[in-house]
Formats: structure tokens, sequence, C-alpha cells
């Protein structure tokens, strides 16, 4: 792309008004956040808008369930996903509803562009009824087995296991998902947008570079088969917009939804003062995006170009499409506990964690993605804490406490500093085409060579040297310098630490056209004073995370429990052992602690955490001699409060005692925040 300014919008799959936000659907969401906040830190004038997706026989069906009108149960769930996706950092330019005047309108003048172009008729089908309930029976109220390969369980309008397409009477074994009766077949006359008109467009543009690679191969199988007429309309009872002209006949909520993307554009435009034209007219130089799963794709790489050109829109510039989530390798699964909403996810743990994750994992493909839990503690601890913010952690300190809180003037190693300014561009790239893995992959190797760098130097060894304030302060600012190009580049995917980074640095890490200013080291530049960025995930976040997400189950045997209460009280099994987090750390500073013989108290460093520990070990180490020094600590110990302060953990030696107590020292090529195993 031309790194001229560019004028961008995109949206991400509106979310079904009927349910909380989990975080599969997160995945879409944080993908294409990313993708949004990384343009804006290049400079570019772009939009992101999403709105709840407000009409259907469910909210319907929901709503009567409840005792309340439809409106007032999308406006319920409405607060919920906007609640949801702040806290998450999903920064929408605009979050709308279907249910909207704008988006009626819209509707309105596609249909009238539609029919007058000749692509709308009408024709008298037979369609499902529910004889229990006296209703018409959406596709996706209709289950029975796939007509293609024979799987149990789908919907009426598509087959989850094979992707098959096909008409609800095509199901074999039918059944009402709303009252179990057989459905019986009732004569109603529909609206058709015959979608066979547009196929030779469509071909051409799906062949365009306009939808990935694995999606044209399936947009091929269906245009083989043939474009059928696509059914946009529904009887009465129906929560929707009616059809113009018509008393008991609504449009499908599969045609007024795409339609929601511009309806919450035209919302944010006629607020802001922007030319909503210039971004969707037929023509438009500017570029539309939309971030979609691949269970949507028929709608969105057929439906909705075919409507937008019919009705004088731009099409889009491409239609992304990615995977589904599983947890541990499996669906998500409510008896698992696996099955977590956001609100389940932000009541224990930091939303870039997740955000981080799924960054780390995530390609320009359409794959599925897992979120293995074990896998996503130890990535997060040890590449966000452990290798970025203990950066930090390394060098600030000495910043606020001998230099007043002020950089110095020049750097220890420029060519290191442009060097990793270097990178800027191919990191660029990566996000650009939303391989993000691949800039993760980049800016945690950029990290390693930061934390080595500071190995090297070892500012701890540097400041106990007399007249060596001057190289300090170098080391610490080339050391603080790094970090921050590294957090310009990881702005887009941890928003949140980003914002804190920013505040201590006294300098906007994610600042629109940040980008831009990574080669602009900060110099005799007054910072703020360090602390605590980012905190580890600790096992049993995880576990009361999961614990809060599964559904209640059958309690443990009767021998299950004698078992158990038969064990030895001096004794514990390997899964208590097992919840015992063993911690590399690295001793900042050590003193003697006055009243008492045996104690010394060290400040550890944890990976971007510190830890006042008092240690038992005084007769054997002089204080000045552990400076820097590697060892183990217990990082998942109560604190104890003691008569000299408070112990934050338990450093691990070995020995008879006295003199004779060796601290357990990991290899050199440990680093602070590493779990031992």
């Amino acid at each position: 792309m031309s790194d001229s300014k560019r004028k961008i919008l995109v949206t991400s799959a509106l979310p079904y008004a009927n349910g909380p936000i989990h975080i599969g659907h997160l995945l879409e969401y944080i993908q294409t956040d990313i993708w949004v906040r990384f343009q804006r830190l290049r400079g570019h004038e772009i939009y992101y808008v999403c709105a709840d997706d407000a009409h259907g026989t469910p909210i319907m069906l929901k709503a009567k369930a409840e005792g309340i009108t439809p409106e007032a149960l999308i406006e319920r769930f409405s607060a919920e996903h906007r609640r949801d996706f702040d806290d998450f950092s999903i920064s929408f330019d605009n979050y709308y509803t279907t249910h909207s005047p704008e988006n009626r309108a819209l509707a309105e003048f596609i249909f009238g562009r539609l029919d007058a172009g000749g692509h709308i008729k009408k024709r008298v089908i037979s369609q499902a009824f529910d004889p229990v309930e006296g209703i018409f029976l959406p596709d996706r109220f209709i289950k029975g087995e796939c007509p293609r390969c024979g799987a149990p369980d789908q919907y009426g309008d598509s087959c989850e296991v094979c992707g098959a397409t096909y008409s609800p009477a095509d199901l074999v074994n039918p059944r009402s998902a709303i009252s179990g009766a057989t459905p019986v077949e009732k004569e109603t006359e529909h609206y058709f947008v015959s979608l066979g008109n547009f196929t030779d467009m469509l071909r051409e543009w799906t062949a365009g570079g306009h939808v990935q690679e694995e999606v044209q191969n399936k947009l091929r199988e269906w245009f083989d088969t043939g474009l059928r007429d696509w059914d946009i309309s529904r009887d009465a009872p129906y929560f929707g917009f009616a059809i113009p002209g018509e008393s008991n006949k609504y449009f499908y909520v599969w045609l007024d939804a795409p339609i929601g993307y511009f309806a919450s554009f035209r919302n944010l435009c006629d607020r802001e003062g922007i030319d909503f034209d210039a971004f969707c007219q037929a023509g438009s130089s500017a570029e539309m995006y939309h971030f979609i799963g691949k269970d949507i794709l028929y709608f969105h790489t057929l439906f909705w170009p075919a409507m937008l050109h019919g009705a004088g829109f731009r099409r889009p510039s491409a239609v992304w499409a990615h995977g589904f989530l599983t947890v541990n390798g499996q669906k998500m699964s409510k008896s698992r506990g696996t099955f977590i909403s956001a609100r389940a996810y932000l009541d224990h743990l930091a939303p870039d964690y997740l955000r981080y994750y799924f960054a780390a994992k995530l390609n320009h493909r359409v794959e599925d993605l897992d979120l293995n839990l074990e896998d996503f503690q130890q990535r997060v601890n040890s590449d966000l804490v452990g290798k970025v913010v203990n950066i930090a952690a390394r060098c600030a300190g000495f910043v606020n406490k001998r230099f007043d809180n002020r950089l110095g003037a020049t750097l220890d190693d420029p060519a290191l500093l442009d060097a990793f300014v270097a990178e800027s561009e191919n990191i660029a790239a990566f996000f650009e085409a939303r391989q993000f893995s691949r800039a993760i992959r980049a800016i945690i190797e950029l990290a390693d060579r930061a934390n080595q760098y500071v190995n090297d130097r070892a500012p701890w060894v540097v400041a106990k040297r007399e007249g060596a304030d001057d190289e300090l302060l170098r080391i610490c600012t080339q050391g603080l310098n790094l970090f921050r190009v590294l957090m310009i580049y990881l702005a887009p995917v941890v928003p949140d630490l980003a914002g804190r980074v920013s505040t201590f640095l006294c300098s906007p890490v994610d600042a629109r056209e940040a980008w831009a200013r990574v080669g602009e080291p900060l110099l005799d530049h007054r910072i703020g004073k360090f602390t605590h960025l980012l905190k580890r995930v600790e096992p049993g976040q995880v576990d009361a995370m999961i614990s809060a997400s599964r559904e209640p189950g059958p309690t443990a045997n009767p021998s299950q429990e004698t078992k158990m209460s038969e064990k030895k009280d001096d004794t514990i099994d390997i899964d208590t052992f097992a919840r015992v987090d063993l911690r590399v750390a690295r001793i900042v500073e050590a003193s003697l602690v006055d009243g008492a013989d045996k104690l010394l108290q060290l400040t550890l460093d944890t990976g971007g955490e510190r830890r006042n520990v008092f240690a038992g070990i005084r007769a054997a180490y002089d204080p000045a001699e552990l400076v820097g020094r590697l060892t183990v600590v217990v990082a998942n110990l109560a604190p104890r409060k003691m008569r000299f302060g408070v112990s934050e953990g338990m450093v691990l030696a070995a020995g008879p005692g006295g003199k004779d107590i060796f601290l357990l020292s990991p290899d050199d090529g440990a680093e602070p925040g590493m779990r031992v195993k």
C-alpha cells in the first residue's frame, strides 16, 4: 500500500442482540481493532463502525418469553455489548443498532434501486410452518440432517460440517426448533433478489483479489452450482422493517443487517460532518474492508456485493474471513468451563493478555485458532512481562533514583536504536497484511536483543562503580528508548499497556501518527516514576475464570470423597505440588535488616514486577555480592507480615545452615519471570 494518507472504512460482523459477547466473538473484534489501531498509528483517516444486529424471529421470541418488548430486549443487550467492547478497548468510532431510522431509510432505498433495476421479483412459495406455534419458521429454527453429507442437527439454511447451503425443504427429518413439531408446508408470497443477474460481476469481483484464496476456491463451488434467487422477505409476526406497500411482509434480517454497516457510518457522518458519499458511493477512491467469520461468507461475498452494485454503491475493497476459536483444542464447552463470556474473562484477567495472545497466533488465512490456556499464561508472562516490560523495569529505577527522572542527552549505542527503527517498515508490512503473528515474532526478537543489551551492559554493576554515572545514564537512556520503540510497535495490540507506558515515559506511544516518530529518541527528557506496568498471569486467575464459566456438574461420588479424606496430613498430592509457581528472579537490591541476625532484605525483579523478600541467608552472603544475581523464588506464596515488613515470596536455598547456605541459581540463559519446571 502507498504511504500517502488513505481514507478507510472498516467493519466487523454485527453481534446478534439476544445474547452476551463471548471470547469466540472477541477473536474477530480484537483482530479488527488491532488493524484499525495500526492504521491510526500510521496517520490514515480511518473509521471503524459496527452495530447490534437487532432484527429477526429469535429476538421476537426471546422478548416474548421474557415478557418484554423486542425494543427493551435489544436495548439491554446493546448496553451489555457496549460495556464489554469498551472494557476490551475495542475502539469503534461508532457503535449503533440496525433498528434505526438510518437503517430503515437505507434498506428501503436499496430495495427500491434493486426493484427499479429489475432484480426483484415475487413468487408464491411453500414454507415451513410450525402448526403448534402458528408461525412461519426461519431457516435457523428448523433442524434436521444435512441433505448433502447427512450430518445430524444442522440448521435449515446451511451445514456447519460440510458448508453446504440449501433450502429448509431439503433437510432430512426436519423439526421445529421452537416446539419440536414436524413442520408443515404452507403457501405464502415472498420477495426475491435475482442473484443470478450478478453472476458475471461477482465472478470478476471475487477473482480480483478482494477475498482470500481459500474463500475464492469455495466461491467457485457456489458459482459452479449456480447462484439461486435470494429470499429477502418474511411474514408477520416478525420483528424488523416492514416492506414498503406491504402490511404483513418484512425485510429478512439478512437484507438489513449488512446495510447496518452503512447505517452506522451514516449516523457517524451526520454527527461528525464526514462525507458519506466519499466513502460509499460507486467510484469512491476510499477503501472499505469487512472482517467476518468464515460461517457468513455467502452473505458477505455474494449477497452484499450484489446489493451494493445493484443499488449504485461501491463494493468492498476486501472481505477478510477468519476461522473459529477453540479452547484447549476443543469447541468451547459450558460443561468444561471453556465457553467463556467476555465479562467472565474480564472479571479475572486483563484484556491485553487475550489481545496479545490472539495477535501472536493470528495470520491472514482462514484458519481456526486455538486458545491453549497453559500456553496463554506462559506466552503472556514470558513475552510481555518477562521480555518487554522487563526492559523498562531494569533501567527505570536508576533514572528515577539517581538522575531526577531525566534521561540523558546521548545514547550508549545509537546504532542499536537505528537497527530497531529500521525494522519499522517490515513490521508495518506484517500488520498491514494481517499477519499479526509474524509482526509479534519480529517485535519479540527485538525485545530479546534489547534484553541482551541490558544483560551485557549490566547497569546494576555499573551503578556500583565510582564515577560511572554518565555511563549508567547512557545505558538506561538507551534501554528505555529501545523499550519505547517496542511499545510503539505493540501499541495496536496492547492499548491499555500502551496508555500506561505513555504516562510513564511522558510521551505517547499510541498517538495518531506515532509510527512516523519511532526514530526520534527521547533525550534530555523527563520521565515519570516507574510503577508496575503489567502483572503476570497467575494460574489461579485462569482456574477461577474456568470455574466461573463452568455449568454445575455432578458432585464427587462418596468413594472419591472417602479416599481423599484418608490421605495423611503430612503429605500432598502431585496436583497440589504442581501449584507451586517457581520463577526466575534477579536480585536488584540487597541490604542488611536492622535487628535481625539472619535476615537479608532483597528486592527481586520477577519480570516487570518488583517484590520485597526477607531471606535467612545473612551468614552466607555479603549483600553487595548478590545484586545482579539470578535466583529462584516461590512466586505464588501468600505475602507474610513480619516484624521488619511484608515478605512477598521465598527464595530457594539449600545447605546445612550457617555459612553453608547456597541459593538455587538458574542457568545463565534464564531471564527474570521465566517459569522453572
